[in-house]
């Protein structure tokens, strides 16, 4: 069966050439500038470390904070447009200054990653526990911050937050939790903890509170073990993630007052104003290059098991899913890298038909189905490491183990989305 493409060129639209490409980085090096001199303006004080200061809107730290998030936007699109057109490019001059796009931008996204995986755990806990309130607890946390008193169940705000009372002694020594998914050698393995994390699987069909409806049931003796453990595991992991959050914070600030940064922006200013294109570009067809980063994409997407993925509950990878192995989970690496994929396709459509291009809810549908995906296994790593804490009560064990698996369900669930999106972009393109 022929392959089908997600959006197929026009034939009889006239060649997109270089020119194109040209306006596009131009227009893209453009709001670089304009968001550097923001974030300078602003103090660069921005993330998610000033936003836990709770600041009024509209000050300078908010607008860092966007300033920062539109640095990161535009050295993704320069660095993606790069790759894909890389022959219609100067190749020493495009070779030197990708890698340092990739460098600034995942050193500017580590911390609102640490910040969205805590909220994300955190909900998670506060759903599942099924506790209207967290027990409380006395303490303060790190980084500056104070204990935050527990909130309603109705009270999604506060649900948040409600977790993020300081844990007490019981759950050991936190100051040396470690600030990424990897296991550091101060993370020795605890073989009593790792059986709790895999056993705590079967108890989560228990510990998942309904939706809506009547007030649940009486907790059975698993859901107790989870309420209790629950407020415990979420200090552990605001312990935790806070940590590798200011620490992703103080890393960015170096990075944009270091010579490499001071490099990239240099090489940004000049392509702003001229772009190193090659003899050949300026009468080139960006229409093939951009059409193999597309056979790129859907080769990815058939390699990916998407009949297995179109279950609903796909039981044998949640297995697979709960193992307590600490090394990351294969299975979730060809995802990833068909969301970068995804990503590229995107952007060598932006570059082709410039502001004109019409946003695509399938291809939007289906990146937001894969940054779900992300997003949840990279939250599931985070609980599996905070399990392994040594000394740990039995209790958190428990609840982590819960949370755990209930990430690995959102794992299965946004493979079935992408599966189901991606199926209605064949329908569409038939």
């Amino acid at each position: 069966m022929a392959q089908q493409h997600l959006d197929p060129t026009d034939p009889v639209a006239g060649a997109v050439t270089g020119d194109a490409l040209a306006g596009y980085l131009r227009a893209q090096a453009t709001e670089f500038l304009r968001a550097l001199r923001v974030h300078r303006e602003t103090g660069g004080e921005g993330g998610a470390h000033a936003r836990a200061k709770s600041r009024p809107a509209g000050n300078g730290s908010v607008d860092s904070v966007d300033a920062a998030r539109a640095l990161r936007r535009s050295a993704r699109r320069i660095s993606a447009s790069l790759h894909t057109f890389r022959p219609l490019l100067d190749p020493d001059w495009s070779e030197a200054i990708r890698p340092e796009l990739a460098w600034l931008s995942g050193t500017l996204a580590m911390e609102h990653a640490y910040a969205a995986r805590l909220d994300r755990l955190l909900l998670a806990l506060h759903r599942l526990s099924g506790a209207p309130v967290f027990p409380a607890q006395a303490g303060t946390g790190i980084a500056g911050g104070t204990g935050i008193a527990a909130g309603t169940a109705g009270d999604s705000a506060a649900g948040v937050h409600s977790a993020r009372a300081a844990g007490t002694a019981a759950d050991g020594p936190l100051g040396a939790a470690a600030d990424s998914p990897s296991r550091t050698a101060s993370d020795a393995p605890d073989p009593a903890a790792d059986g709790r994390v895999a056993g705590a699987a079967s108890a989560l069909r228990q510990a998942a509170p309904p939706h809506a409806g009547p007030p649940a049931p009486a907790p059975t003796p698993d859901r107790g073990n989870l309420t209790v453990g629950a407020a415990k595991a979420g200090a552990l992991l605001e312990r935790q993630l806070t940590l590798a959050r200011t620490r992703a914070h103080s890393t960015a600030l170096q990075a944009l007052g270091s010579s490499r940064f001071h490099a990239v922006a240099d090489g940004i200013a000049l392509l702003a104003s001229e772009v190193p294109l090659t003899a050949a570009a300026a009468t080139a067809d960006l229409r093939p290059l951009a059409a193999a980063a597309e056979e790129r994409l859907t080769d990815a997407v058939a390699a990916l098991p998407l009949v297995t993925a179109g279950h609903p509950y796909n039981a044998e990878a949640l297995i697979h899913g709960l193992s307590p192995d600490p090394a990351p989970h294969p299975q979730d690496a060809p995802w990833h890298q068909v969301r970068l994929l995804l990503r590229l396709h995107r952007y060598a459509r932006e570059a082709m038909h410039g502001g004109d291009t019409s946003v695509d809810v399938r291809l939007l549908a289906a990146g937001q189905s894969l940054n779900r995906h992300r997003d949840a296994s990279e939250a599931a790593a985070a609980a599996a490491q905070a399990a392994r804490t040594p000394r740990i009560a039995p209790a958190t064990a428990y609840a982590l183990g819960v949370l755990h698996a209930d990430q690995r369900h959102e794992v299965e669930a946004a493979r079935f989305a992408f599966q189901q999106s991606w199926q209605m972009q064949r329908v569409g393109t038939s």
